[in-house]
């Protein structure tokens, strides 16, 4: 079975950092490009960050240069998001996905490319 897991939601006041993690299991998680995304109500589905599985990376979103960072780390099978000087607009529902094997899949900033995805946590920023 497939699973993608989120972990590291929480309430945090503008300013503050938080980390995030997403473990992989049931694939082989070196020949899958993973994504992160957000969600926050009203608003459609904003992709973040590409780890594609051929070492490049990737970023969508003007908004979150600088204060977010992108990490992946295949022993621990985990694809991680270091959110720093954290704002309301930053509240969301935050999703990763996996796309592959390899070039069967491919990151893409709507998520159209995405195989797997996690069933999400909430972040949330408060003024």
């Amino acid at each position: 079975e497939v699973q993608l897991v989120e972990s590291g939601e929480g309430v945090v006041q503008a300013g503050q950092s938080l980390s995030l993690s997403c473990t992989v299991s049931g694939i082989p998680f070196d020949d899958y490009s993973l994504m992160w995304f957000r969600q926050a109500p009203g608003q459609k589905r904003e992709g973040l960050f590409c780890s594609a599985w051929s070492g490049a990376i990737a970023y969508y979103q003007e908004s979150v240069k600088g204060r977010f960072t992108l990490s992946r780390d295949s022993p621990k099978s985990t694809l991680n998001l270091q959110l720093a000087d954290l704002k309301p607009e930053d509240t969301a529902q935050y999703y990763c996905a996996a796309a592959g094997p390899r070039s069967a899949g491919y990151c893409s900033e709507p998520g159209t490319g995405m195989k797997y995805w996690g069933k999400g946590i909430q972040v949330t920023v408060s003024s």
